[in-house]
């Protein structure tokens, strides 16, 4: 008989939930893609549905429900902090405590509702054991260090640990409030941008900047100690006991207040991204470097929200030490549920992994919905939509020749993925050649800040030919240096980044994904995980010989991926996308009823236009 086990991940951010049958995963999805609510932490009951019904059972078949952290540890932790600074923390207090005392101290009983009154076992792991376990469990390695950083779990920032079969263990915590995640969150926050939605935001922004501060940071902010570990300055923050991330004090040692959100950025918040993105990096590699030296394992495997910084990814594994490295394609804390649900597999009713050395257990990150061309005719039919119909092959010929004519072109296809990238089921594509297509992307599409680059999705077996990465980057993880014999020359210098027009100058001879410091954010596309997707880039270098695309993710600046057809169709309608590709459908926006939208009220005036 299949036992059934339910990960949870909620009341924070980015709630999700995960099912696995005999350990093995058969859905995962984030809350927020059935809401529309970008970041949703409500309860994931649409979620959960989605993955109950994807295996055709009902909460009753549950063996058990695993929840991704400890309510009670963590709320010792906000108590204790709040004790140590009263009376300064009682405004931090007064707005906590309605939340927990209303929800987050009666978890039990609001998941035992949500699931119908569910009568089975509840099962809790602590905050970085799910990170843990969603690093070490799907990953293709029977032995590994394991390395976790985010904000904060319970009371752990960062651990440092070992897996080996079905076993893992945590034998090194950093301890709150010293913590990396909510450092580089203190300066996204200061650079005015959104804290837990931001960051990536602040590592794109980054090349365009200086480490002038760097030296700064480091010498009064962190310090810093040879194995990784840190202790912050926290005259500097006001985040264990206000309601900011910064303090005054930060403000007068780091020239100003925070900026206001959606004005026009300066070189001073340029230098901030690349200041501590400099200190970031060199944080994570001596915690790496001291997971090899305690585990002596050649592999090493990642999660936890610092874990998506593709920059500092691609430094561990171009510089070592460890010969493979493994990322959590959902590292935060949505794939908690999925980490939460493994532990409770492999500790709680002791059964074995299986590990295939050649792929992970992730299924390409595919694990969301799908839509059957039966279902999707329906919905855009409903929709009126003008579509037209072809055979895999004359579909892939024809999409091609609208990306090679300088179209951009919504891909819908197949199971939505699980954590923040796009990977070829839910993407925006466009010609990367184009030199004008990153603003045009930018602007016209995505409707948010022209500084924001974009990543190639590239044939696997082309990869080397165009990037210096070691080994594959299927889940878009990993930042690599364009080589060298693609580069363009350039009289640019750190001098006219903010105001030469930057992005105006050709890089390389794929401008659209070359950033300026002709690196990239590469996602390797295998036959084997993604076979259409595989056969489009194979389609768009016959006809071009480029073996790659521009991906981005399917969506506007705000909201999350798209979900259904539904959600596709009026995205594409919204925006000033060519075509759109919803297997086996493609729809021309010259053919739509619908009248192009009037986008001036989407527009707004970024910096380095």
């Amino acid at each position: 008989m299949t036992r059934y086990l339910l990960g949870i991940s909620a009341f924070y951010h980015d709630s999700a939930a995960c099912l696995l049958a005999d350990g093995q995963i058969v859905a995962a999805a984030q809350e927020e893609r059935f809401t529309r609510r970008k970041g949703d932490a409500g309860f994931p009951a649409s979620a959960v549905r989605f993955c109950l019904r994807q295996a055709g059972i009902d909460t009753g078949a549950l063996a058990a429900v695993a929840f991704y952290e400890k309510p009670l540890l963590k709320l010792d932790r906000l108590l204790e902090s709040y004790l140590a600074l009263a009376p300064r923390g009682l405004r931090s207090f007064l707005k906590a405590a309605p939340l927990w005392l209303n929800e987050r101290v009666h978890i039990d009983a609001i998941i035992r509702k949500e699931l119908a009154d569910y009568q089975g076992q509840l099962l809790y792991a602590e905050h970085h054991e799910s990170h843990a376990a969603s690093a070490f469990f799907p990953s293709p390695f029977e032995h590994a260090a394991i390395l976790t950083i985010d904000g904060v779990g319970e009371w752990a920032t960062a651990t440092i640990g070992a897996g080996h079969g079905a076993e893992l263990s945590l034998a090194r915590e950093l301890h709150y409030p010293d913590s990396l995640g909510l450092l580089y969150s203190a300066f996204t926050y200061h650079a005015g941008f959104r804290v837990n939605s931001g960051e990536y935001k602040l590592m794109g922004l980054a090349p365009y900047g200086e480490p002038r501060y760097a030296r700064r940071i480091l010498e009064e902010v962190v310090a810093l100690r040879d194995d990784g570990s840190f202790t912050l300055d926290q005259r500097f923050f006001d985040y264990v006991g206000g309601l900011t991330m910064t303090s005054r004090h930060f403000s007068d040692r780091f020239d100003g207040l925070p900026r206001t959100p959606e004005s026009p950025l300066t070189q001073r918040e340029m230098d901030y991204a690349r200041s501590v993105q400099v200190v970031c990096e060199e944080i994570v590699l001596r915690m790496a470097a001291t997971a090899h030296r305690d585990t002596g394992a050649e592999s090493l495997c990642m999660a936890g929200g610092v874990a998506l910084n593709a920059v500092a990814n691609g430094r561990l594994q171009r510089e070592g030490p460890f010969r493979r490295v493994w990322i959590q394609p959902a590292a935060g804390d949505a794939g908690g549920a999925l980490g939460a649900a493994l532990l409770a597999w492999h500790r709680w009713f002791r059964e074995p992994r299986l590990v295939t050395p050649e792929r992970d257990a992730m299924r390409g990150a595919r694990l969301g919905p799908a839509f059957n061309a039966h279902d999707a005719g329906a919905e855009l039919q409903a929709l009126g939509a003008t579509v037209h119909s072809f055979d895999e092959r004359v579909l892939l010929a024809r999409t091609a020749e609208l990306l090679a004519d300088g179209k951009v072109v919504g891909w819908f296809d197949g199971s939505m993925e699980f954590g923040p990238r796009a990977l070829g089921s839910r993407s925006i594509l466009a010609d990367p050649r184009n030199p004008a297509m990153q603003r045009t992307l930018n602007l016209r599409i995505k409707f948010r800040e022209s500084f924001r680059p974009f990543a190639p999705s590239i044939l696997a077996e082309r990869a080397s030919d165009y990037f210096e990465l070691c080994g594959d980057s299927p889940y878009m993880l990993v930042v690599a240096p364009l080589r060298a014999e693609h580069r363009l020359a350039s009289s640019e210098d750190a001098s006219t980044r903010a105001t030469a027009r930057p992005l105006d100058l050709p890089r390389s001879s794929v401008p659209a994904v070359t950033h300026l410091d002709h690196s990239a954010r590469v996602q390797t596309v295998s036959r084997d995980t993604s076979p259409r997707f595989h056969a489009l880039l194979r389609a768009f270098e016959a006809r071009t010989g480029c073996p790659m695309l521009v991906n981005t993710s399917f969506n506007v600046r705000g909201e999350p991926l798209v979900c259904t057809p539904t959600d596709a169709y009026n995205c594409f309608l919204r925006t000033r996308m060519d075509a759109l590709v919803i297997y086996p459908f493609l729809m021309l926006r010259d053919e739509q009823a619908v009248p192009n939208p009037d986008n001036s009220t989407w527009q707004q005036t970024f910096p380095l236009d």
